[in-house]
């Protein structure tokens, strides 16, 4: 009977309720994705998962993060499709991965990959207290010259 009822309304109402969901969607998976950036210091959105990335793009951030023994947390948009599009929306960027550092936005692989390379990625995790593993490398080496 509720089958009946929804295909004899009109198109006009049948729009409305789907924009008004989806609106009522979209602010949730906004709520949700701003709790998780702000909830921790480091946030990767990828595809797959860190033992296992889904795209060549997410496997290299997951080993820039490795070369400076950073801990965070991971997300797999494969796994939600709302998260794939809400943190999309969110960002205000088209690609997956995307890099988080505390709450703010970085970028993807390409920035993360050049971040790395400058050395600006070591700055970053020290201004929220995380030390790469890079950077004690580097110490070590210093020391053992002198």
């Amino acid at each position: 009977m509720n089958t009946i009822l929804i295909r004899n309304v009109s198109p006009i109402y049948k729009n409305a309720f789907k924009l008004t969901s989806r609106l009522f969607a979209d602010a949730a998976i906004n709520d949700k994705i701003d709790k998780i950036v702000k909830n921790n210091k480091v946030v990767v959105f990828m595809k797959g998962v860190p033992d296992a990335p889904r795209c060549g793009f997410s496997n290299a951030v997951v080993q820039i993060m490795r070369m400076h023994a950073v801990s965070y947390d991971s997300h797999d948009v494969l796994a939600d499709e709302n998260l794939r599009q809400g943190i999309k929306e969110y960002s205000n960027w088209p690609t997956i991965p995307q890099v988080f550092i505390n709450g703010e936005f970085v970028g993807g692989c390409d920035i993360m990959l050049q971040m790395h390379q400058s050395g600006e990625l070591v700055e970053e995790l020290k201004k929220v207290g995380i030390k790469s593993a890079l950077l004690t490398a580097d110490e070590a080496k210093k020391e053992s010259s002198k």
